[in-house]
C-alpha cells in the first residue's frame, strides 16, 4: 500500500511576512529572482495568480537540471499560504507518484518564518528521500527575501 510521506522545512528572513508573501507570489520573476535554481518557468493555463493555473517550470536541484508542471491548488493570502501540486515531471515525476508542496509565511520577531511541507509518495522504495529539496527550498526563500525591500 502507497504511503504519503511528509517533509518540513523552515527558514527564518529578515523580511515582513506580508512583503515576502507577496514577493513570493510573483512565480514569473523568479529565473531573475533566484537564477541559481530556476531556468524558466512558463505559464501553461489560465494566469499566474489563480487556483487551477499551470505553471511549466525548468529548474536545477543539487546540479541536476529538470523540468515539471505544476498547478496552483489553492492561495490563502490571509494565512500566506501556498499550495502547489506537481502534474508532471522528468525527475520528480519518475521518482514520485504524488508531490505537494504547502508554502506558509507567519511573522517572527522583526522577520517572518518561512515553513515548507512537502507531501510526496515515491513510486518505489529504491527512491531516495528528497532532502536535496531542503537546500533548495533554502535558497529559494533567501533569494526572494534578498529581493524583498525590508
Amino acid at each position: 500500500m502507497a504511503q504519503i510521506r511528509k517533509m518540513d522545512c523552515q527558514v527564518e528572513i529578515k523580511s515582513q511576512a506580508d512583503k515576502f508573501y507577496h514577493g513570493f507570489k510573483k512565480f514569473q520573476q523568479l529565473p531573475k529572482i533566484c537564477s541559481q535554481l530556476f531556468k524558466d518557468v512558463k505559464l501553461v493555463q489560465g494566469d499566474w495568480d489563480s487556483v487551477g493555473s499551470v505553471r511549466h517550470w525548468s529548474y536545477a536541484a543539487d546540479g541536476k537540471s529538470d523540468i515539471f508542471n505544476e498547478t496552483l491548488m489553492d492561495v490563502n493570502d490571509k494565512n500566506k499560504t501556498v499550495v502547489f501540486k506537481m502534474l508532471e515531471g522528468s525527475g520528480l515525476g519518475n521518482s514520485y507518484k504524488s508531490w505537494k508542496t504547502i508554502v506558509n509565511v507567519t511573522p517572527k520577531g522583526e522577520g517572518s518564518l518561512v515553513k515548507w511541507t512537502v507531501e510526496y509518495e515515491k513510486q518505489n522504495e529504491s527512491v531516495p528521500e528528497p532532502l536535496i529539496f531542503i537546500d533548495f527550498f533554502t535558497i529559494w526563500t533567501n533569494s526572494v527575501d534578498a529581493a524583498c525591500p525590508l
